[in-house]
């Protein structure tokens, strides 16, 4: 089967590669002895069932079974789509071997399914030749991404020959990049089977830093770092510290939003993975992106010793950190670990206090860049809620907005940006709430 004659272009997801070797088969057989019309007719409905469930999670439009083509080229992480998204246009044999592969995609692209309908008397095939999506943009791409493959699969049938076809699919690694870094913002580290494994977050938070209200001052210094860091410039780790709800962690999301389309990419880490930091650079290291290991939340008790391990990872160790990744880290503690009195008590059974203090303190220095969020006072409070109560069109006048806010914030842990947007949502959660 023409599949199996893939060169560069073999190595799909296992769930992938089965409706594609399904269809391939159909395409060749469904004329032929051996199974019954009803067998191969069932067969064709799953791979519709297939597509149409891939168009719900995907939320793609038009022709899915072209879609369904896009999809697995722009995904296929091999040799010369990886050289692409670097260099663009690459020089050497390994082109005959695509073009190649892309003459058996152009036949799979221009394949006429108008005879197999009528063989097998399967009239819903013409469901997913103009399939109209809703407005969501399905589980895995957010819309620009979706948007992106749909228009490649237009292009693909535009094109005229397999050569015009390859020049499109090289144009978009260039572009856009390939596979799950190409595609999207946020990642998160996992254990599988294969070992340590970068997963896509599907769904990330569509937070902007104009969506923190104050906080300018800390945010420029965020800003600034970052900017320097996606455009190839000396940028340094970071560590945000500071009160609780002050939004730390949301400056970061921001971030990876603002910095998506020049290249950012954010890979989400927890303490217990530190073991994986190795395994992680390994994999991005060579990659066009810039990578920004994310660690919210970071603090360590004197008990535990994580914190070593990731002291050589960061800054020390014999292997240099890439030029493409940064660790940018959020932590209620300026110096991340906890420190007692007695250790720097005379009575502490250790020979040298002086060296077990700038143990503790070794960690925190790594960061090069670290920024402050302190909790706002009563003013930049009320200021904060007033911005939000705006933003959200909540009817209330002023004198009773801040009232209320007050009692609020005095009965939620004090005042902090959290604990403000925790007050405007239980405004706007209850029954009778008036919006403008």
């Amino acid at each position: 089967m023409r599949e199996q004659e893939l060169i560069i272009y073999r190595e799909f997801q296992k769930e992938e590669s089965s409706l594609l070797k399904d269809m391939v088969w159909l395409m060749e057989h469904y004329k032929e002895e051996g199974r019954t019309k009803k067998e191969k007719a069932a067969l064709l409905y799953s791979c519709i069932h297939r597509m149409l469930e891939l168009a719900g999670n995907h939320g793609f439009y038009g022709n899915l079974w072209h879609c369904y083509l896009a999809n697995l080229l722009v995904n296929s992480e091999n040799s010369y789509s990886m050289a692409c998204e670097v260099t663009g246009k690459t020089a050497g044999t390994i082109n005959k071997a695509v073009l190649h592969d892309i003459t058996i995609f152009k036949e799979l692209f221009d394949y006429d399914f108008s005879d197999m309908v009528r063989t097998l008397s399967v009239e819903a095939f013409e469901l997913i030749l103009d399939y109209a999506g809703g407005d969501d943009a399905g589980r895995v791409y957010n819309s620009r991404i979706r948007d992106r493959i749909c228009a490649l699969a237009v292009q693909f049938t535009r094109d005229h020959t397999p050569q015009e076809m390859k020049d499109t699919l090289t144009g978009f690694y260039k572009e856009y990049g390939v596979g799950k870094f190409g595609l999207h913002k946020a990642f998160r580290v996992e254990h599988t089977e294969a070992g340590v494994e970068i997963v896509p977050i599907q769904k990330i938070a569509h937070v902007y830093l104009e969506d923190l209200i104050g906080y300018e001052i800390p945010k420029q210094k965020l800003i600034e770092n970052t900017e320097a860091f996606v455009e190839g410039r000396k940028a340094n780790n970071c560590l945000l510290f500071g009160d609780a709800g002050t939004g730390k962690s949301s400056s970061i999301k921001g971030i990876a939003n603002a910095y998506y389309e020049k290249g950012l990419r954010i890979i989400e880490l927890y303490k217990h993975q530190f073991q994986d930091l190795n395994a992680v650079i390994t994999q991005i290291k060579n990659r066009k992106y810039k990578f920004i290991i994310y660690m919210d939340d970071l603090s360590f008790e004197d008990f535990e010793t994580e914190y070593k391990y990731l002291k050589a990872v960061i800054e020390g160790g014999l292997e240099k950190k890439p030029p493409n990744v940064l660790i940018y880290a959020t932590s209620n503690r300026r110096h991340l670990i906890r420190e007692k009195f007695s250790d720097k008590s005379e009575g502490r059974d250790d020979l040298h206090k002086g060296d077990t203090v700038q143990e503790k303190l070794s960690l925190a220095s790594r960061f090069g860049v670290t920024i402050f969020f302190a909790a706002p006072d009563k003013k930049e409070f009320q200021n904060i809620v007033e911005a939000l109560a705006e933003r959200h069109h909540l009817a209330m006048p002023k004198e009773e907005l801040l009232l209320k806010a007050n009692k609020w914030e005095l009965a939620h842990g004090g005042p902090s940006g959290r604990c403000a947007q925790q007050f405007i949502d239980y405004l706007l959660g209850r029954k009778g709430n008036t919006c403008q």
